[in-house]
């Protein structure tokens, strides 16, 4: 496989300068120049340099290689196919293209706001995160499955559990973690939050708090980097908002969209193994991911809520088959002893 090359300060200018007719000159003006008037700075530290700032107002994306640059290419049409169901912002893309051979470059409009790790998420922000889950469960997930977004098959949670038991484990002896809290989630209860079947939405699958654009004023103002987005297991967005903002605001934020307490609950306990298992890799060495975002998460998908317990789930089915059959599945409107969802 060809290396890609690596890009710089200057790659991004000369493909930038042949985008935008606004161009910043900074004089009588060579092409030279006025690519130098580009105010452009990588997006973070890592990742290899693959996103820019462009000005205020732009955000540039490059593949780093062609797996990736399919994956970019597939979210400009999905883009496309959410935003009307959304009540958030998606991304729009100025100009798209190559910026070296076989690999993809996105030049989208920046949506203004910070981060969920620089806002917190007010109420009327978990009505916009429920307004988001409920919109990807409107998305016809046939005319998703013709761009080419992969179905995935739903995560064992008994084994997740498992993974989890023995990474708190290594967390109590480096004192990050007791791992007696582990023991709420039994193998009954784990198999009482299996996926059930046909079930099966659109979901983003990388909602997280750098993906989440919140204003000062808690409100949350789109979502970043579909490039990940699947069909498969709603509770995948489910945890990746108890990750992101908190459990008690994704379980909160679940019922409005709709979700009973098996998703919900479902949802919250993949968080919680995941930020044991992620928080140990790191602890271990086997991952270089930031240490205090990992224990935000983990202290964020820990947050207690009242719908704990996995008792006495009643079935009711709802058929949200698109009207143009477009294999919405019927979701579990299951609840709980609490009530909560």
């Amino acid at each position: 496989m060809t290396q890609a090359p690596t890009p710089t300060a200057d790659t991004v200018r000369r493909l930038v300068r042949t985008l935008l007719d606004d161009a910043p000159a900074t004089g009588a003006g060579s092409p030279s120049d006025t690519a130098a008037g580009f105010d452009v700075r990588p997006v973070g530290e890592g990742g290899g340099h693959r996103a820019w700032w462009v000005g205020t107002r732009h955000v540039l994306h490059l593949a780093p290689d062609r797996e990736a640059s399919l994956r970019r290419r597939r979210e400009l049409r999905l883009r496309d196919i959410v935003r009307p169901h959304l009540p958030v912002a998606v991304p729009v893309s100025v100009a798209h293209g190559d910026w070296a051979p076989g690999l993809a470059y996105t030049l989208d409009t920046r949506l203004t706001g910070g981060t969920a790790a620089e806002h917190d998420v007010s109420a009327l922000g978990e009505d916009d995160l429920a307004g988001l889950l409920a919109g990807l469960r409107r998305v016809p997930v046939r005319q998703a499955g013709t761009l080419g977004v992969p179905r995935t098959p739903p995560r064992s949670l008994e084994a997740l559990r498992r993974m989890a038991v023995h990474a708190a484990e290594r967390l109590g002896a480096a004192d990050e973690f007791d791992p007696a809290r582990t023991a709420q989630l039994t193998p009954p209860a784990a198999a009482q939050l299996a996926a059930q079947p046909g079930t099966a939405v659109l979901v983003h699958h990388r909602l997280s708090g750098d993906h989440l654009v919140v204003g000062a004023d808690g409100r949350v103002r789109g979502v970043l980097d579909w490039t990940g987005a699947v069909i498969g297991d709603p509770a995948e967005d489910i945890a990746g908002l108890a990750r992101a903002v908190g459990s008690p605001a994704a379980v909160r934020a679940a019922t409005l969209a709709g979700y009973g307490a098996r998703p919900c609950l479902r949802g919250l306990w993949l968080a919680r193994c995941d930020t044991v298992i992620r928080l140990a890799d790191r602890v271990d060495g086997r991952s270089d991911a930031p240490l205090p975002a990992l224990r935000t998460e983990l202290r964020h998908a820990w947050e207690a809520i009242l719908l704990e317990r996995v008792t006495e789930f009643r079935e009711d089915h709802r058929d949200d088959k698109d009207e143009d059959d477009t294999e919405h599945d019927s979701e579990d409107d299951a609840t709980g002893e609490d009530g909560e969802a």
